[in-house]
């Protein structure tokens, strides 16, 4: 089949930089300008190598005195997906009888994996905030990361094995995650999404998927509507370095830690004006949280490998202003797929009026920015005045909800408070 039409090339290379962004430490933390490119070769990474080795149980959350499950979960089109489960607190945490915990699926986004939600403390991380509140709680990874590279009969080096966007993480992933957790708990689940883990939740659920089965959701930092992300590159790179860009649709493993993908951001920071080295603060906004030694186990961690075709996915979302299924860029390609020559929009509207939702956002946030997050209130203005509780922050940018030092005051409290509540 011949290649999908491309996106515009500043949403493209938008979309690009400013995922691979988190990867690049704020200057105000010391670290190298150039560490990023050099975190396939860091063989000083000791979290880094034993989760390679040994999984994310093992590396991050049992070293702490929790109990941790490792699980594989199919989904329905063959690929073979990693979890975890805290099933409960560690000792001396609030706990519960077994059969009343009640279960919570997290999500990660874009160019991560369930790692992310661990590189704090145990007294500052979500999961372990969760667990010890007396929750049962389940950490998600989408396929090609790192512990997601299997598949019933397709290599990860079969270009077959990457032909799927986040289409299929609402249609498979995000189904197969659920139906496993509600096999093994019996019991309803509160789900919580992170940058492109909102987006997929959000499709999903619009579309009556897992609906049955959810109790609640909550959505950081969330991603849905792309128009308004203020980064400061992405014009610069798309000028400069057209070229290159149709250089990386032959590829199709989106690896920011592969030649390609490194030699082609190399180019990007070589580029007269463009400051690598702030990078972070650029693309995602001025995180007012992080802190070094986070920052640090970060980059040994991250980032994972995604398919191109998804990041050219993502890019329509950022140039057409809507959320649709992916565009195979021929009325033809699409009439074939979809039974009409424009990709079908997957309507917020329809999430059900009395599910309830939290939001919370930030006021420095360049990804999910202020402006874009009123458009998704907007679609959701005839939800049920009781079941929507929204937070703004006003200090907080995109990393801040997942790896701020003071998260679990602001915002994870929050979120057990608003699950609590549902209860």
């Amino acid at each position: 089949m011949a290649r999908p039409g491309l996106p515009s090339l500043a949403a493209f290379m938008s979309l690009c930089l400013l995922v691979l962004a988190v990867v690049e430490p704020h200057k105000a933390y010391g670290s190298s300008s150039r560490g990023w490119f050099n975190i396939g070769r860091n063989k000083g990474a000791p979290a880094a190598s034993a989760a390679a080795v040994n999984g994310i149980c093992a590396s991050s959350v049992t070293i702490y005195g929790y109990k941790c499950e490792e699980h594989e979960v199919k989904t329905q089109d063959g690929y073979i997906l990693n979890m975890q489960r805290i099933p409960e607190g560690r000792a001396g945490g609030t706990t519960r009888s077994e059969n009343k915990r009640q279960p919570v699926l997290i999500q990660h986004g874009v160019l991560v994996d369930g790692m992310t939600w661990l590189l704090n403390s145990p007294e500052q991380n979500l999961p372990m905030i969760l667990a010890d509140k007396g929750f049962d709680v389940w950490i998600a990874n989408t396929r090609g990361t790192r512990f997601c590279k299997k598949h019933v009969s397709l290599d990860p080096h079969d270009p077959e094995f990457w032909n799927w966007s986040w289409d299929e993480l609402v249609s498979y992933d995000l189904p197969a995650v659920f139906d496993f957790v509600y096999s093994q708990t019996g019991q309803k689940i509160h789900y919580i999404g992170h940058s492109l883990g909102t987006l997929i939740g959000l499709a999903s659920f619009s579309e009556g998927h897992q609906v049955d089965v959810l109790k609640s959701a909550a959505f950081l930092s969330p991603i849905a509507y792309l128009s308004h992300m203020n980064t400061a590159l992405g014009a610069v790179a798309a000028r400069a370095f057209v070229g290159e860009i149709t250089t990386l649709f032959g590829v199709a493993e989106f690896n920011p830690k592969g030649r390609d993908v490194s030699n082609f951001l190399k180019a990007l920071c070589n580029y007269p004006g463009v400051d690598c080295y702030d990078l972070l603060t650029a693309l995602t906004g001025k995180n007012c949280c992080l802190n070094s030694s986070t920052v640090d186990l970060f980059i040994r961690n991250e980032p994972q490998s995604t398919s191109t075709k998804n990041m050219v996915h993502l890019a329509q979302t950022v140039r057409d202003g809507v959320i649709a299924k992916y565009n195979y860029g021929r009325p033809d390609y699409n009439l074939m797929h979809y039974g009409e020559t424009k990709p079908p929009i997957y309507n917020i509207s329809n999430i059900p009026n009395d599910l309830p939702l939290f939001i919370s956002y930030g006021g420095q946030d360049a990804l999910s920015d202020v402006r874009d997050v009123q458009l998704l209130l907007d679609h959701l203005k005839f939800h049920d005045v009781d079941k929507l509780t929204i937070q703004y922050i006003k200090d907080y940018a995109h990393a801040d909800f997942i790896m701020g030092i003071n998260a679990k005051d602001i915002v994870y409290n929050k979120v057990v408070q608003f699950f609590k509540h549902q209860q």
